[in-house]
């Protein structure tokens, strides 16, 4: 029996008892939550629904759980129901309703952690978005593997979800690349404001190469061609190394397209249209500190150049206007002031700045060697790259690193332990479950231990202690996911994995022997064993899938 079975099993008892005692059942929830106990002495699962009622029907709580007991206790599969406090209800399950579970998470495969909960909810989702100047750097890679395990979170939750990837490939920071591109050309040194590195004199090598005229053009003209072949093949490499991470977009969007169809103009005048702007000292500029920013922002200076905000306004816009209803951005930590004129700005389009925008800020990353932080890459000259990190660790190792972790706090990532092949380790902790469950089919396999089809399964045989700490372990995981997509967390299916699922499976494999011994008859015992052996496989696999990690079959 799933949680949701139960807490259907709980909701028609409470139908029930409304009905006999002739109760308002008007004020019976369209649904019931039921949670595991902190003591697992205390039973399966747990159910405050008796607390939740008593005051609408005017009935004392302990009264209404006794009579909520009482019919529940005769539901089938219900072993036993015991009241606690002030009526929280406590609730053991008989080993075959219990058991049941493995068969029906080993034959939803991949489906299993999956809901609606989210249905109807079209989101967009921007992440990375790294400027086109150099390769991703450490801090960007860290929303690469949070912001997709997010994107496959909401989608398993059965949102509407749409990635994009924002390229800024207008502005001073690109002006100050293609004037870096054109001194390595020159074999000068990089100007004062502008970007070292290797990989600065490799992509100015390489636009000489497809465009070997550059060298006889002035330098204006040079410049410009090294902006325009420079971002391209800087924006190749970017898209290349993140495809190699397991990250691909459904939307990369050019911050260029935004001026040259118009849509800063067409953002001013529907801020205008709802009286937000206003001018000064030639400047026209937004009142955002109606809304709560700390001070007006300029989107047209008096020069008539647009400003970085007022591209913000018409990207925010475009996003709105492709019918997405919310609009998710991840920020790195520097990005922080950010939030308030943000939030304004989407109250100034008329938007509710708590509804339509959310913005995620994204603390800083360390990565160490011999415990000191790396501060300099081969290539990039001055940061740490997704390609350092990748090639100190390894994809899965990066991935589940940089998820593990709530957003808003700092992380080391210790190179030594990351690459150990210790259950100190935990992705190696959490792979080496994957591994071991298919090792475990495939040596059921061999010795003729099959699990059969579902009629021969008998879950009552699962009644040991630890077999049914892990059927309990395994039903948490759709609450886990829908609660990890809610909240923006992904860290929390990763520290499931590790902390409920792969512990307990170690603890059952260490107790319950799955395979026969030797000339050992194989029994119903066995088999009922191994579908819970594949069941944990399913679990981690699925959970390992939602951060973009493998699940492996050997190690």
């Amino acid at each position: 029996m799933t949680p949701a079975e139960l807490a259907s099993v709980v909701l028609a008892a409470a139908h029930a008892v409304f009905e006999q005692r002739g109760l308002d059942r008007g004020a019976l929830p369209a649904s019931t939550v039921v949670e595991r106990p902190r003591n697992p002495e205390h039973g399966d699962y747990a159910s405050t629904l008796a607390l939740q009622l008593s005051k609408k029907v005017g009935v004392p709580p302990r009264e209404l759980a006794t009579a909520l007991a009482d019919e529940l206790g005769r539901a089938p599969g219900v072993k036993s129901v015991e009241i606690a406090g002030p009526g929280f209800l406590n609730i053991r399950l008989d080993a075959a309703a219990a058991g049941q579970l493995a068969r029906v998470i080993v034959e939803a495969g991949a489906e299993y952690g999956r809901s609606d909960r989210l249905a109807g909810e079209k989101i967009n989702l921007e992440f990375v978005s790294a400027n086109p100047t150099g390769p991703v750097h450490i801090g960007g890679v860290r929303w690469a593997a949070v912001g997709d395990a997010l994107s496959r979170l909401l989608r398993a939750t059965g949102a509407d979800v749409g990635t994009e990837y924002y390229f800024n490939d207008a502005g001073s920071q690109i002006d100050r690349f293609a004037r870096s591109l054109l001194a390595a050309s020159k074999g000068e040194p990089a100007p004062e404001d502008g970007y070292g590195g290797a990989y600065i004199a490799e992509i100015a090598t390489e636009v000489q190469a497809r465009r070997p005229e550059v060298r006889s053009l002035d330098d204006d003209a040079a410049q410009e061609v090294f902006r325009v072949e420079g971002v391209a093949l800087m924006f190749d490499e970017i898209r290349s190394s993140l495809r190699d991470f397991g990250v691909e977009f459904d939307t990369y969007f050019n911050e260029k397209d935004l001026h040259d169809r118009g849509e800063l103009d067409l953002a001013l005048n529907r801020l205008r249209q709802q009286g937000h702007l206003y001018e000064s000292e030639g400047a026209t500029w937004l009142r955002t500190t109606d809304f709560g920013d700390d001070k007006d922002r300029v989107l047209r200076k008096s020069n008539g150049e647009w400003t970085y905000f007022a591209a913000d306004c018409a990207y925010y816009l475009d996003k709105r206007e492709r019918g997405f209803e919310r609009v998710v951005i991840m920020l790195g930590a520097d990005h922080h002031g950010y939030i308030g004129r943000m939030k304004a700005m989407a109250a100034c389009f008329g938007d509710d700045p708590e509804r339509n925008l959310e913005i995620l800020i994204g603390q800083l990353v360390n990565l160490l060697r011999d415990g000191a932080p790396m501060r300099m890459s081969k290539r990039a000259g001055t940061v740490i790259t997704l390609e350092d990190l990748v090639e100190a660790i390894g994809v899965d190792a990066s991935r589940y690193a940089l998820a593990r972790y709530s957003s808003d706090s700092p992380i080391d990532i210790d190179i030594e332990l990351w690459t150990r092949a210790t259950r100190d380790n935990p992705v190696y902790y959490v792979q080496y479950v994957a591994a071991r469950t298919a090792g475990v089919a495939r040596n059921a396999a061999e010795v003729g231990l099959v699990p059969g089809d579902g009629d021969a399964f008998r879950p009552e045989l699962l009644d040991h202690e630890k077999e049914n700490e892990l059927l309990k372990a395994l039903a948490e995981f759709p609450a886990v996911v829908a609660t990890a997509a809610e909240l923006r967390e992904p860290h929390r299916v990763a520290r499931y994995l590790e902390e409920s699922v792969a512990a307990s499976y170690h603890r059952f494999y260490d107790n319950c022997r799955v395979l026969p011994l030797g000339d050992e008859e194989v029994t119903d015992l066995h088999r009922a064993r191994l579908w819970l052996n594949n069941a944990t496989r399913t679990v981690i696999a699925n959970g390992l899938h939602l951060l973009g990690v493998s699940a492996p079959e050997r190690m």
